[in-house]
């Protein structure tokens, strides 16, 4: 995945552990609701996966995934990237909110590379 810095490695795990976090609380908000999960579901698995992806690349933490898993997740991340895109570009320059969405997006992309690289070995 080319040289990538250890603040940048540090700031893309953070911001994957964020996600996740984020997606586990819709998670439980929609369960209490009584809201279809399915799609949070599938996110959070492959937000997980993708987080694994980083950390088996970057700390060789050992990969527990089928070529399958790998592939429908970067496939669900794929997905998430357009409205974290657009979510971004509406967002003010300078702005936490801003930042946030722009590691998100770094950490996202660094991930379907760390699938990419995986899945065509």
């Amino acid at each position: 995945m080319g040289d990538v810095s250890n603040l940048s490695k540090i700031e893309s795990i953070k911001s994957m552990k964020s996600t996740i976090n984020k997606l586990e609380n819709a998670l439980s908000q929609m369960t209490n609701n009584g809201a279809n999960t399915t799609l949070v579901k599938k996110r959070l698995h492959a937000v997980y996966i993708g987080l694994a992806m980083l950390e088996h690349v970057w700390n060789q933490s050992p990969l527990h995934y089928t070529q399958e898993d790998l592939t429908e997740a970067r496939k669900v991340i794929t997905g998430l990237l357009p409205s974290i895109e657009n979510s971004y570009v509406k967002s003010k320059t300078g702005s936490p909110q801003r930042t946030l969405l722009e590691r998100r997006i770094k950490a996202l992309e660094q991930s379907i590379q760390a699938i990419d690289e995986i899945v065509t070995k």
